[in-house]
């Protein structure tokens, strides 16, 4: 097996707020290799954001690193300066963000930013540059891309402002692409092409992808391997089959309940999760989804779970894993 191109080691990140420190990610671990797709998926709060920040050294400047780091290239380029992550950031990790809109500038034409984001690209002309974005802006589907370099952002639709977003990650062919929320903002119809031009990129792309979502259809199509978070840990990671098919955390099994691809009778109520996340600033002293678990016992609520392996590579944070 590769050596991973990123790895993820034992990570914690704090934000500092007024009520003390709110532990956003809590000794996460993760692996991304070259060839390969990895989803990480979660609800709302569970640290997908902040683990998306750390992976491309976008951290706000209220968080804290307190354990762990990112290594890439064989360092920990959360602990490295700034000029060297600002080196790494596009050239060698790149990121598809969530909103198009507020990730391209409103005032500038898309061409003049897709050349200036291959600034650290030597030995090209502007003219170069040009070419290579209209080639890319084509590679990802969108048509007369010669056109599309003057545009503004506003200008163009949402499922061609995320094929935009798409090219100007892939610019400078980087090891590593994470993708967080890429569909979000999409109806169905644009989200499915979207589905199909990432699938379409695999063939052809070897470096790693990362997909951070809450969309487990999304992760089904696209990922060989699947990270669950809640409330900033990893709580079962495994191959995409295994975790689907044989979830072995009760979060995971509520989660994928709640799919509605999962729903084959007609309901007027969808399902749900009771419940809320733990308090971050506090958290849970034992396992931190006791309180919304149907199947916790006091030895859940007052003991960190072990990190069990269940199966080959697949792995939960749960007392009811244990063989």
């Amino acid at each position: 097996m590769s050596e991973p191109l990123l790895k993820v080691d034992d990570l914690s990140i704090a934000y500092a707020s007024e009520e003390g420190a709110l532990q956003a990610l809590r000794h996460a671990t993760l692996e991304a290799r070259a060839g390969e797709a990895i989803g990480i998926v979660g609800e709302s709060g569970c640290g997908k954001s902040t683990l998306a920040s750390a992976l491309i050294t976008l951290l706000a400047r209220n968080a804290r690193v307190t354990s762990g780091g990112v290594r890439f290239g064989g360092k920990d380029i959360l602990a490295v300066s700034d000029e060297e992550q600002r080196r790494i950031r596009g050239r060698h990790i790149a990121m598809i963000f969530q909103d198009p809109m507020t990730s391209f500038n409103p005032v500038l034409t898309i061409g003049e930013q897709l050349v200036d984001f291959q600034d650290q690209r030597e030995g090209l002309s502007k003219s170069d540059k040009r070419r290579a974005a209209a080639a890319m802006l084509k590679r990802v589907g969108i048509p007369d891309p010669e056109r599309c370099l003057g545009r503004y952002v506003h200008e163009l639709s949402g499922g061609m402002r995320q094929r935009a977003a798409i090219a100007a990650a892939l610019l400078m062919a980087p090891q590593v692409l994470v993708a967080d929320e890429p569909t979000t903002a999409l109806d169905v119809t644009m989200e499915a092409q979207i589905i199909h031009l990432l699938r379409a990129l695999r063939q052809d792309y070897n470096g790693a992808i990362v997909i951070i979502t809450h969309h487990l259809g999304l992760v089904g199509e696209l990922c060989d391997r699947v990270y669950v978070m809640y409330a900033g840990e990893v709580v079962e990671e495994g191959s995409t089959d295994d975790v689907y098919h044989s979830p072995r955390h009760p979060y995971t099994q509520a989660l994928i309940a709640c799919d509605p691809a999962n729903i084959h009778d007609q309901t007027p109520v969808l399902p749900t999760i009771p419940g809320r996340l733990p308090d971050l600033v506090n958290p849970p002293q034992g396992c931190s989804f006791a309180a919304r678990c149907a199947r916790a016992t006091d030895h859940c609520r007052s003991v960190a779970p072990p990190h069990v392996e269940v199966g080959s590579r697949h792995f939960a944070r749960c007392h009811e894993a244990l063989p």
